[in-house]
Formats: structure tokens, sequence, C-alpha cells
């Protein structure tokens, strides 16, 4: 369940949780190749996650890693997916490209003296969670009530609710967000095949998660944004992406993305 840990390097681990945020952490640390060890929980027959997450962080959720410190045995826990991104790749990242060159050559500590492509990482770390996630997550709960086992004749009202909420709400604001990220891809620098650029960053890899997600179950189709989907296929064939696939179907025997209802 875990890799050997070097002695002289800080110890690093992930509370992992099946179907959940915590698969993009686990392909961050692939691509950084840091040492790590990996815990895993399962969700509970309701989808929730177990009890025992709370003893490693109070929400009980996850992603979670701690990282202690070779001369240390009191570990820093980190929480919530853009801030262990960020402090991963502010610890680790010792100068690889997923964390992008926040300076233009002689504008350092220069008021917009950014590179474009520093600037849309750490815009996309937290757009990813902050105004795209929400929408997913109420996709989420309208195809629970879809599939709500509720008697026949209260179905039309169930069905109702859901689909005026998808008609008024969701879709049109789905829409907006591929038609924003069809045009982010589009534009990227230097006629980038990543959001940020030509090279794979922190902000993909946060972007995976509800993009994927998307792709499967939202209207992200290759004939509506052709851009968004191929760039979301090129992320699903990421070797970091299918190496963090592999390591769980050898520890847990399946690997399933999201939650399905």
């Amino acid at each position: 369940m875990s890799q050997a840990v070097i002695s002289d390097q800080p110890r690093v681990k992930l509370y992992w949780l099946e179907q959940s945020r915590s698969q993009r952490i686990l392909w961050l640390l692939e691509e950084l190749s840091v040492p790590y060890e990996l815990e895993i929980f399962h969700r509970k027959p309701d989808k929730m996650a177990p009890p025992e997450l709370k003893a490693i962080h109070g929400l009980g959720k996850s992603p979670v890693i701690s990282v202690t410190a070779a001369s240390s045995t009191e570990p820093v826990i980190v929480a919530e997916s853009a801030f262990i991104i960020e402090y991963l790749l502010d610890h680790f990242a010792n100068g690889s490209s997923l964390l992008p060159k926040r300076y233009r050559e002689g504008q350092e500590g220069k008021f917009g003296g950014e590179t474009a492509e520093w600037l849309r990482f750490r815009y996309f770390l937290h757009y990813s969670e902050g105004s795209f996630m929400p929408f997913m997550i109420v996709g989420l709960i309208v195809m629970s009530i879809e599939k709500a086992p509720v008697p026949f004749f209260i179905r039309p009202v169930t069905n109702g609710i859901a689909s005026k909420i998808r008609s008024s709400f969701l879709d049109p604001n789905l829409k907006t967000h591929f038609e924003f990220l069809e045009a982010q891809i589009a534009s990227s620098p230097e006629q980038g095949k990543y959001i940020c650029g030509p090279r794979l960053t922190g902000a993909d890899i946060m972007i995976s998660f509800p993009l994927i997600a998307a792709k499967g179950r939202a209207g992200l189709t290759p004939e509506k944004y052709p851009l968004l989907h191929a760039y979301v296929g090129r992320l699903e064939q990421e070797p970091g992406y299918l190496k963090s696939i592999k390591k769980i179907e050898e520890i847990d025997g399946k690997f399933e993305p999201m939650i399905k209802t």
C-alpha cells in the first residue's frame, strides 16, 4: 500500500477516497515522482465518506495529505485540493513545468510582470472548485432526483422538478462554462494544447476531475465543443494519470473516477 520512503526526505501520505477528488492528488504525486504512502478509504453504502477520515481532518473528507519532515514526528495536515496542489508544488516542483515560471525575464517581483502561463495556472487552480465544480454537484443532485426510488404516482413530480432545474439553471450555466473553456483552449499561450500553455501544469490536473465527469454526462460532446472535448481526452491519456489509475487498480482491484447514481 505504500512506496518506499527515502529517509532524508519529507514523508508524504495521501488519504485516498474512492470516487473522489483525491485521484488528482495521486496523479500529481506520480508526476512529481515524490515518494509517498497511500491509505485507501471506501465510501459507505450511502456514498458518504467513512467516519475514520474525521480522525485525520475535522471535515472527514478527501483529499487530505500529511507531510512529515525528516527531522520531525509532527505531520503537517493539508486539505482542499487547490491548497494541496499549491503546497506540493511549492515544496517538490524543483523546476518542473507543473508549476509555471511566475515572472517574465527582467520583470521579477514587479506588478504586472507575471507570465500568462502562471496567471492562468493560479486562476484555473481556483476556478475549478470555486466556479465550475458547484454545477457538477448540482448535476449529481439532479440525477439523484431523477433516479430516486419513489412511487410511480410521484415520479411525474420528481421528474418535473429535475427537468426544471436542468432547463432553467443547470444547462445554461454548463453551456456558459463549456463555451468559456472552449475559448480558453483556443487561446492557450504559445498555441498550447493545455489550459495554461504548451506544458502540463497543476491546473490541468486540478480541472481534470470535473471535466472528466462532464464528458460522460453533462453535454460535453465533440460536436459542440471539439477543442475542449479533445483536451479532456488528452488528459485521460496522460502517462501520470494512467499511472495513478494503475496504482489504485493494483492495490484496490478496481478504479471508478467518480460517484455513480
